[in-house]
């Protein structure tokens, strides 16, 4: 197993090498250990794939643990990251990058040990999930997992990987055409084609999508099959990787109150499941999933959530007339999550007791965001922010002025509530663009000018005797409460 330790205290580093050493020992290990003290010097000597598991302190000076896993991960999506730190406050924030599991240090070898064995008993199973390829440059190995699809063009065969490269030998389909379909998540879908079930964001009557975008065509006469087989392997139970017999009890519940949140994602659509249930795994939550309003409210009976995700337009009832049911039972915040990008319905999901209602379409970062937003203000406990005569109101997302509502979007909500929740902060239009839609490409600020433009201009028409918003010159945008007079 190939590690990687990170920490700015050299006696830490040599206690956990320490401990390392006496793993191998008790447990008839091979491990190979790097240590850096610096995130910088373990980010310069990346390239990806180099490590199985990183030990990464939290706090470090400059360059702290989470910031680097975050530019770890773009090198890195597979690697198992290992947070040790002494202070319990970041857990959360540290499985929203990814986190295999939260230490809290000293390190010992009853805490520590379990997750080793956990970690070698996973990679065990995929050293034989790999898919053996002779090249020019020698043996190389390609994790099943991390394939894509498979295609053959002109007595060349391509092996695309999850990460957008492409590896390709001279040969033909039918040398490992065999070992492939020996695996239950690999079809064959054209006389070109293989693909990877596990690696697909949907199949359409154009071809089957990959979670990177790339269509593979479906033969005509196969796209029954390869649909049924793509919905069956959706809703198949994952496989765990066991646990070795002479290795101490393990304890894989407590991660589960170690700040994973668990989420209830409501959709009839399987495609739409998988993807967004992807999306919140990737970023350390427990995702539970139903189809029908029955079946979410038995699991809102049975189980606790943090929050519910809740697609408008179910099979029987709608979401919004199961939204109300679903507070009652879970007591957690509903997200409306619809393709429905109108108005009106956005404005009839606030009203029927969502907190939040983002669509489809949005990127996955602002989808994200909005998630975690709404979950921090429900265990906060806090529903309002009052700067006399503005009261906004979170948990209805309403803003009244002297008691009258002004009439906000969902956008000019968002924004008035970043700015006056960071109040005195000058907030740049980049800033503001990319806390409020996400990852999309910046615009070089037009879109935030016609929205604040809007914003400004409902604030002064309701309430003439003061400017809540101003704009600070070459700088940004600015709430400004403490001068507000009735």
């Amino acid at each position: 197993m190939r590690l990687a330790i990170c920490d700015d205290e050299a006696r830490e580093l040599e206690r956990l090498c320490a401990l390392l050493q006496e793993y191998e020992i008790s447990r008839g290990a091979e491990l190979s250990v790097c240590s850096f003290q610096s995130a910088v010097d373990l980010l310069n000597g990346m390239k990806g794939g180099e490590y199985d598991l990183l030990l990464l302190d939290v706090l470090m000076p400059g360059f702290g643990g989470i910031q680097a896993a975050r530019e770890l991960r773009e090198l890195d999506k597979s690697v198992r990251i290992l947070f040790l730190t002494a202070s319990p406050e970041y857990a959360v924030e540290s499985y929203a990058v990814g986190a295999y599991h939260y230490l809290l240090k000293p390190a010992t070898a009853k805490t520590l040990f379990p997750l080793l064995d956990k970690v070698r008993a996973e990679l065990n199973v995929q050293e034989e999930e790999f898919l053996l390829l002779k090249g020019r440059e020698g043996l190389l190995r390609v994790p099943f997992s991390r394939l894509e699809y498979v295609e053959v063009m002109n007595k060349t065969v391509s092996f695309h990987l999850a990460d957008g490269s492409v590896r390709e030998l001279n040969a033909s389909l039918s040398d490992f055409e065999a070992e492939l379909l020996s695996h239950p998540q690999f079809l064959k879908v054209h006389r070109s084609y293989l693909i990877n079930l596990r690696q697909l964001q949907s199949v359409t009557a154009k071809g089957a999508v990959t979670k990177t975008g790339h269509t593979v065509p479906i033969a005509r006469t196969l796209y029954a099959a390869v649909k049924d087989a793509y919905l069956q392997m959706l809703f198949q139970p994952r496989p765990t990787a066991p646990t070795p017999a002479a290795a101490p009890e393990a304890a894989p519940k407590a991660v589960r109150t170690d700040g994973l949140w668990h989420i209830l994602l409501v959709d009839d659509e399987p495609g739409d499941l998988f993807v967004w249930s992807e999306h919140l795994r990737e970023r350390g939550c427990v995702v539970e999933t139903a189809q029908t309003g029955a079946e979410a409210l038995q699991r809102a009976a049975s189980s606790f959530f943090d929050c519910v995700l809740l697609d408008v337009s179910l099979p029987g009832e709608n979401g919004f007339s199961l939204c109300q049911r679903l507070r009652e039972q879970t007591g957690a915040p509903v997200i409306f999550l619809s393709c429905r990008t109108d108005a009106d319905s956005q404005v009839r999901g606030f009203s029927s007791g969502g907190v939040d209602y983002i669509t489809k379409d949005s990127p996955a970062d602002l989808f994200w965001a909005k998630v975690e937003t709404r979950i921090r203000l429900a265990r906060s406990g806090r529903t309002q922010l009052s700067f006399a005569p503005l009261l906004l109101d979170l948990s209805r997302r309403k803003a009244t002025l002297d008691g009258e509502e002004l009439i906000l979007t969902p956008t000019e909500f968002d924004l008035l509530w970043l700015l006056a929740e960071h109040t005195p902060k000058v907030y740049t239009p980049e800033e503001l663009y990319h806390a409020v839609w996400g990852s999309r490409q910046w615009d070089g600020g037009q879109t935030v000018q016609v929205h604040m433009s809007r914003l400004r201009r409902k604030l002064e028409k309701a309430y003439s005797r003061h400017y809540f918003l101003e704009t600070v010159w070459g700088q940004g945008y600015l709430f400004v409460p403490e001068d507000t007079k009735p």
